[in-house]
């Protein structure tokens, strides 16, 4: 059978390139009234995946508050509707959204699909659509928070610490055309997805995250069973070995940005203090710099937890918690 040529209808709405990005689906409402937006594509790339992202909004009168979830998972793996398989996931997101926040879960390009920055400059990307869909989403662009665990908790840091006054001139290599003053000229705030617009956010919870690359390098990484192969997380991220590129890696440090002309937005760190992947000091390094900085931080100690909270008893205290400080500081219920 043969099939009919596109009509003027189908060939007008046709573009080529593809779009960067797909405006908001109209969403699913469920019976308690949260309304859903699954699988919004922010963010496009001629010869990768695209970027999606999951919104939740409580039931009720909106613009809400919006927290953007960044998952874990080393750089090299993730998803962004699996919290780490401590904390269970109807507990994360229901404590935020009966906080009277939004959620927004994004995913990102892995260190093996794309070295720094293309991580951050996706989570820009998602940051920017929010805003500039707040009104699509019932959220208000305002007040938004970003919360990570894990490499996901390292975005989030960069994600509060970064601005537009970090690029400069660019240099070989860098996504964009703008780079990082004395960190190799790496452009930190891309041009995916809605192009231009504020990235700025109220609020960083950061679980256990990775803040300083260039004094981590020393740090022996865990033993992996036998017969497991895993590639370096550190030298994938940044494309090379700390040693070989000591200014990606300051670069992708968040304690490279603590030290601002502009104070930070209030953090929470919360950290294991046996953890064996990311040790406990890589927080307190960070709550340092942002403190010397005049920032408002809070470092949570999870006594005897290893990554993940492994070992930990009370899973539940630690997300309330950090559910918490996002309510208190982005005005849910305000």
């Amino acid at each position: 059978m043969t099939q009919s040529p596109p009509t003027a209808f189908d060939i007008a709405d046709m573009t080529w390139p593809p779009p960067p990005y797909r405006p908001p689906v109209p969403p699913v409402t469920a019976a308690d009234g949260v309304r859903r937006f699954d699988g919004i594509t922010y963010a496009t790339t001629p010869g990768y995946r695209p970027r999606l992202l999951d919104v939740q909004v409580p039931a009720g009168e909106g613009p809400f508050p919006a927290v953007v979830w960044i998952h874990g998972g080393g750089w090299l793996d993730g998803d962004r509707r699996y919290p780490p398989p401590t904390v269970p996931a109807a507990l994360l997101h229901g404590t935020v959204l009966a906080a009277g926040l939004a959620l927004v879960s994004i995913d990102y390009r892995h260190s093996l699909e794309a070295p720094f920055p293309a991580q951050l400059h996706d989570v820009k990307a998602a940051i920017r659509y929010v805003r500039a869909f707040a009104g699509d989403l019932g959220i208000d662009p305002d007040r938004i928070g970003v919360w990570g665990e894990s490499a996901g908790g390292h975005l989030a840091a960069l994600a509060g610490l970064v601005g537009p006054a970090h690029d400069a001139d660019g240099v070989e290599g860098a996504e964009s055309t703008k780079g990082a003053k004395g960190t190799g000229g790496v452009g930190l705030e891309g041009t995916q997805g809605v192009g231009s617009g504020e990235t700025g956010v109220l609020a960083v919870v950061d679980w256990y995250g990775v803040s300083d690359l260039v004094a981590l390098a020393s740090h022996p990484m865990p033993p992996m069973p036998s017969g497991v192969e895993f590639p370096d997380p550190y030298e994938a991220l940044l494309g090379a070995s700390v040693a070989e590129r000591p200014d990606l890696a300051r670069a992708a440090s968040p304690v490279t940005y603590a030290g601002g002309s502009n104070p930070p937005p209030p953090f929470l760190l919360v950290h294991g203090t046996r953890d064996g992947l990311v040790p406990y000091g890589q927080s307190e390094v960070l709550a340092a710099a942002i403190e010397a900085a005049g920032g408002e931080v809070t470092l949570q100690p999870v006594e005897g937890a290893d990554h993940i909270f492994l070992g930990s008893p009370d899973i539940v205290s630690i997300v309330e918690g950090s559910v918490a400080f996002l309510a208190r500081h982005l005005g849910a219920g305000a």
